[in-house]
């Protein structure tokens, strides 16, 4: 796993919190890969820390099958937060980006 930019993490959290607000996201492993399979997710964000990795192995290979962007974070508990949960979550995907956009442009 490459070693991804503090900013670049920033980055992918901004994005899903505007995308929760202005936008439509969808949280956990099972859901994100749905809308990547369906090709309807505009960026995905996995955690690095998630155990077993069986969870979220499949979904970086599809997301480049399918030109998502996607972006590792290590920590799920804080990709669970910035998704408006109480608990750690495995992926992130984005649906509709919202005000997101331009900060997923420039992630991808």
């Amino acid at each position: 796993m490459a070693e991804v930019s503090k900013e670049k993490i920033s980055k992918a959290y901004e994005a899903i919190e505007l995308a929760k607000k202005t936008g439509k996201i969808k949280k956990g492993a099972n859901e994100v890969t749905k809308v990547v399979e369906k090709g309807t997710a505009k960026l995905v964000v996995i955690a690095q820390d998630v155990s077993p990795k069986e969870i979220i192995m499949h979904l970086e290979p599809l997301c480049k099958e399918k030109n998502i962007p996607y972006v590792e974070v290590p920590v799920k508990d804080d990709l669970g937060a910035a998704a408006g949960l109480r608990v750690g979550t495995a992926s992130v995907a984005v649906v509709k980006e919202g005000e997101s956009k331009k900060i997923i442009k420039e992630l991808s």
